[in-house]
């Protein structure tokens, strides 16, 4: 009864760390879905494609532990609005890299934006579980701050298809300004919402701590969060599921954006015809030119878009040519060949399920216990992967959306419901008992959050080698350790240890 007393005498800093939530979502989502672009304008590899999300997350391992030492000293508040203005510069720079065309400009903005969204985390976690109370109603309100996260992650790639249209091939960085320009607002705007607001400071180091730590009389600790074994398997599965959470949309969306072997060899059959006749090659030349300068004079904006994603250039030009022989002669896997803004539907789709899932772990949250949560959807997600790797791709059109979809494809976008509930019920279970260890665990925590950039690299390198879709045995061994972390690994056996 008083837990829930608390939490609603901090109603505006709960509302804040639900909208710091937002962001991290958005802006990692973001970095995500833009591997499509750099796939495309950069001539990557799928690998190469991930390098943006793995710098993004790179980010986490060089900021984690840093990032807790200054929550403790300078608490919650200082640290979120340091992690707001280096988000705003790293978006900032993302944005700048799509007029100055340069790969690195753009790894580096993804990597600083990376630095934010750990110092968010580092935030946004322990602060609700304090605010919560601990135990079922602190896991409660981190599910209900990660509905949030969801909402975040389902409109990034959705807004970014949109701003590509359907023709993936020729999309460039600088096509999604406008989403970055909407990021970076809302970083402004956060900025001003938590500089304003009182926000509770539980764990920050008191006057006399400063003072001890600075005169070098303060004790040495003897323990650590390392100290408890629940914490360190805790931290490993952190890692595995980031990668599991961001692996899975990110290599999907390069899979269903990807071109056919079919469209590839009518690519190629069509430019080797447009080649033999160079007179009527420059007439279909001409005819381009006039049906895109018609389209760049409409004024109406959602005409306009309409326009651009419904016309299909009647010439295909020595990139697409390229890009089709390397896909007809295996040296690109082939994909699906869907239209980017249709890939971003579905791709929003499994974030959009991620978003009701962490509602339903929400509503059950305060009655079912982390450990029972987390098996469930650990062996569920495995289940859904499995039928993706061996079910048909026979396609399925899907109520209320007019496109259709491969059957396999949709047991991954299935998963979504399967990852909203793991990041909550992990850091609940690895950080319970940690007491006065609890910021320093944050931090160690955020360090391994870095495996949302590296299980997609690794992913990206086996769909290089074995094709899209058995790249997802490496998820699969990721749920498997979440599993055993669920069942046997979150066992405090380290009680002996003072936390007060």
């Amino acid at each position: 009864m008083s837990n829930q007393k608390n939490s609603k005498s901090n109603i505006l800093p709960i509302a804040v760390m639900f909208l710091l939530f937002f962001m991290i979502a958005f802006v990692t989502n973001f970095a995500g879905s833009m591997g499509v672009i750099v796939k495309n304008q950069f001539d990557a590899s799928n690998a190469l494609a991930q390098l943006g999300t793995l710098a993004n997350f790179i980010a986490y391992a060089c900021m984690g532990i840093p990032a807790g030492y200054l929550l403790k000293r300078k608490g919650y508040k200082f640290t979120s609005l340091a992690a707001v203005s280096v988000g705003f510069v790293g978006v900032g720079i993302q944005w700048l890299s799509g007029y100055a065309e340069s790969f690195g400009v753009y790894v580096l903005g993804a990597f600083i934006a990376g630095f934010s969204m750990c110092m968010l985390n580092v935030v946004v976690n322990p602060m609700l579980n304090t605010l919560g109370g601990g135990g079922k109603r602190g896991n409660q309100l981190c599910l209900l701050g990660g509905s949030c996260n969801s909402i975040g992650g389902t409109i990034a790639p959705i807004l970014l298809g949109y701003l590509i249209g359907g023709m993936a091939e020729y999309a460039q960085v600088k096509d999604a300004a406008p989403a970055m320009i909407i990021a970076m607002a809302i970083f402004a705007f956060a900025f001003i919402v938590i500089f304003f607001t009182d926000i509770p400071e539980p764990h920050k180091e008191t006057a006399k701590e400063r003072e001890a730590r600075l005169s070098g009389k303060i004790a040495k600790d003897t323990h650590s969060p390392l100290s408890f074994r629940h914490f360190v398997l805790g931290a490993v599965a952190i890692f595995f599921y980031v990668g599991v959470e961001v692996g899975l949309p990110n290599i999907a969306n390069l899979y269903m954006t990807t071109w056919d072997v079919e469209t590839a060899r009518t690519t190629i059959d069509t430019y080797n015809q447009q080649h033999e006749d160079l007179e009527a090659l420059e007439a279909l030349r001409l005819a381009d030119e006039a049906a895109l300068a018609e389209i760049n004079n409409i004024t109406d904006k959602k005409a306009k878009k309409a326009a651009q994603e419904a016309y299909t250039r009647l010439v295909v030009d020595d990139e697409a040519y390229q890009q089709a022989m390397e896909v007809s002669e295996g040296a690109i896997k082939p994909g699906l060949g869907m239209k980017a803004n249709v890939a971003g539907w579905f791709i929003g789709l499994y974030w959009l399920l991620m978003f009701i899932g962490r509602l339903i772990g929400g509503a059950i949250g305060g009655k079912v216990s982390s450990k029972t949560m987390l098996a469930c959807v650990s062996c569920m997600g495995i289940v859904l992967l499995l039928c993706l790797m061996f079910m048909p791709a026979t396609m399925i059109k899907l109520p209320f959306i007019d496109n259709y979809l491969p059957l396999n494809i949709l047991f991954l976008i299935l998963c979504g419901l399967c990852t909203s509930v793991m990041w909550g019920n992990i850091f609940n279970l690895a950080a319970e008992g940690l007491g006065k260890y609890t910021p320093a665990a944050s931090g160690i925590f955020m360090a391994l959050v870095c495996g949302g950039g590296i299980l997609p690299f690794f992913q990206g390198l086996l769909a290089d080698g074995v094709g899209y879709i058995y790249s997802y045995i490496i998820p699969i061994i990721a749920l498997a350790y979440i599993f055993f972390y669920a069942v046997i690994g979150s066992k405090n056996v380290n009680t002996d240890i003072p936390t007060k």
